[in-house]
């Protein structure tokens, strides 16, 4: 079993063309993702697909959501370098649109696994904690998830 997808709410009136253009501007231009229109219900939503099998489903209500906290969506990597490119990718980003927040942090450093990482949020009401684990020797998990070609 694996996380298939999540849908986050907007106030009615918030994911106008402008906004869905910012936002096409981050999380495909920056984080590769596909992002395209989508109807769904008689109201135009806004999908954006990180893979072919995962998405976040963007869509108003007149109850959206609100996340005022460090609430967040993990978004794993490979690699530290994979981490630190992308953190550069957002910081760059960042210059231009200052909308876009990181959090950065030391690494979390645990007997089995040390965590590098860094929270980016741009304009969803939701965190993303963009991450890399290092498991010590002998501590790597037994089962894991891959993502590539069939």
């Amino acid at each position: 079993m694996r996380f298939n997808h999540m849908e986050l709410t907007f106030p009615r009136g918030a994911l106008d063309e402008a906004t869905r253009s910012s936002i096409d501007s981050f999380y495909g231009d920056v984080l590769g993702w596909h992002c395209t229109p989508y109807e769904l219900f008689g109201q135009l939503g806004h999908l954006l697909l990180p893979d072919a099998g995962q998405f976040l489903l963007l869509m108003e209500s007149d109850e959206p959501m609100a996340s005022p906290g460090p609430d967040h969506l993990g978004l794993l990597l490979d690699s530290r370098d994979e981490v630190d490119a992308l953190h550069d990718a957002c910081t760059a980003f960042a210059v231009k649109d200052d909308r876009l927040q990181l959090m950065e942090f030391d690494d979390l450093v645990n007997p089995r696994v040390t965590q590098h990482l860094f929270y980016v949020r741009y304009l969803l009401p939701l965190w993303f904690d963009v991450h890399a684990l290092d498991y010590a020797p002998g501590s790597e998990p037994s089962h894991g998830w891959s993502y590539g070609p069939r």
